[in-house]
């Protein structure tokens, strides 16, 4: 069996500030264990890339993978606030502004990250009490 099969795979950009903020904020409210992270610029997450063809410099969005799906941008964001605690699923109903609306906001954000958040030298290293959460 895939990890993919058993847990939904966050990717995200290792080095990017904003986007291991929001890994910290799924960490602490992923109650029921459903999610495994993996930095795109991580060997380990290179081969996860390879089997569902994604460019393997990608790291322009957040990728969930679950199962066979492969989602980006603000869907990814959604389906991850959709699974987590608390009244985060919620923010679900924003699924119903069309996507061509939710991704030009997304990548604005997105092109914005490093200067408007900062950005690592290096990807994250977890700390042991989050490793097992990590490709």
């Amino acid at each position: 069996m895939r990890i993919q099969d058993k847990y939904d795979i966050i990717l995200f950009d290792g080095v990017c500030n904003l986007c291991n903020n929001a890994v910290d904020f799924v960490i602490r409210r992923d109650k029921n264990d459903r999610f495994k992270f993996g930095a795109l610029q991580d060997k380990a997450t290179k081969s996860i890339l390879k089997e569902y063809k994604i460019n393997q410099n990608y790291i322009d969005s957040i990728i969930l993978i679950r199962g066979d799906q492969v989602f980006y941008k603000s869907k990814a964001a959604l389906e991850i606030a959709r699974n987590l605690g608390s009244l985060w699923p919620a923010m679900y109903i924003f699924s119903i502004v069309p996507s061509f609306i939710r991704d030009p906001v997304y990548d604005w954000i997105a092109r914005n990250r490093y200067r408007w958040f900062g950005k690592k030298e290096t990807c994250r290293i977890p700390s042991p009490k989050e490793k097992q959460k990590f490709l």
